[in-house]
């Protein structure tokens, strides 16, 4: 422990390469009646707080000033000391102290040290430690810190309830605990709902999709189903989204040939209905359009349109949306050219679905 200097010793105050320092006309009193001399003059320049101090009237005029820091290590008052003069804390000082030393900044309002703190704090956080600097980080609304320490809990929670810190919080602090126990609830509801969207996205990327191959293979034809008035001519190999082309080219044949397509029985029939539907709401062209029941879809949907069911509305909004995107954001899909014969030359001509060519 470091003696008290005399008026021109510097050493005290972190300033080496200082000559000297007038007489100290002020003194910090800490823990075990220690004293620290410090010069009113320095300390009211960097804290308004020791400044008010410093001008609060005495009671005698021949009694001594005094500054009571009581509470914390002595070391840790000086540290402090030392960057009201010199702006600077060591690395040591800081892994020390660094808890007493936010403390310090927050109750005397020194937001330069205050900010190092806070930063440094959550350099040095831990499992063991994480609960009493959040508890400390909320005292002194050290926000950043704060935030930190709640997303390691909320990371580590299993872990961090076994120590010692989260036990004496439960004991003296329950609306931090309630706080925290809310937070990791409000990112677990977070996680939930970003997985939602995404597979809400999913979805609509597949439907939009399922919406380009449709017309692809409507107007040029694919391995296996092509346009109805299109003479099959050499193989065609696969198209770049073959996998989704595929698909659709199974549930057309299955389409054709279903026989319980007429009477609604069928819910992979169902499923064809309605992309055929959806392509009709999302067309802009449909008296050109090669799709089936294109333009019989569209006049029926305008006969129905005040009844129209919203849900479906927003199913081609996000269907249309997503199209969108994928066509900023993806590369234009290649065309394969046709390079073989096709599988079948049979029509589909039963219930006036007479468009594609198996």
């Amino acid at each position: 422990m470091e003696a008290n200097p005399t008026g021109t010793s510097v050493d005290l105050y972190g300033l080496s390469g200082t000559k000297s320092l007038p007489e100290p006309d002020v003194d910090i009193l800490t823990c075990d009646a220690l004293r620290i001399p410090v010069h009113s003059c320095i300390l009211a320049s960097v804290s308004p707080v020791l400044e008010s101090i410093i001008d609060r009237p005495r009671k005698h005029r021949s009694s001594e000033r005094v500054i009571p820091i009581l509470g914390v290590p002595y070391d840790a008052v000086l540290a402090f000391v030392r960057f009201l003069y010199s702006s600077r804390c060591t690395e040591e000082n800081m892994e020390k102290y660094g808890i007493h030393l936010l403390a310090l900044s927050h109750v005397f309002l020194v937001p330069q040290l205050k900010n190092r703190c806070t930063k440094e704090l959550g350099q040095r956080l831990t499992i063991e430690n994480v609960v009493d600097v959040l508890q400390l980080a909320k005292m002194c609304d050290a926000a950043d810190l704060y935030l930190k320490c709640m997303k390691l809990v909320a990371n580590h929670f299993k872990v961090v309830e076994t120590t010692e810190g989260w036990k004496f919080l439960q004991a003296h602090d329950p609306w931090l605990e309630l706080d925290i126990m809310q937070f990791i609830d409000e990112i677990e509801s977070r996680k939930k709902r970003t997985r939602r969207h995404r597979e809400e996205q999913r979805l609509y990327l597949q439907l939009s999709e399922a919406m380009e191959c449709l017309e692809h293979i409507c107007k040029e034809g694919c391995t296996s189903v092509g346009p109805y008035d299109m003479e099959p001519g050499h193989k065609r190999g696969p198209c770049s989204m073959f996998s989704t082309c595929q698909g659709l080219q199974m549930l057309i044949q299955h389409f054709a040939t279903c026989k319980r397509r007429v009477n609604g029985g069928c819910l992979r029939c169902k499923r064809m209905w309605q992309l055929l539907k959806l392509h009709s709401s999302m067309c802009e062209e449909p008296d050109s359009c090669r799709v089936p029941l294109c333009r019989q879809f569209k006049l029926k949907m305008l006969q129905e349109k005040k009844t129209d069911d919203a849900k479906w509305k927003l199913l081609v909004k996000k269907v249309m949306s997503a199209k969108t995107i994928s066509s900023l954001s993806l590369p234009k899909r290649k065309r394969e050219e046709e390079l073989g014969e096709g599988r079948s030359t049979s029509t589909i001509t039963t219930h006036g679905v007479r468009s594609f060519r198996l």
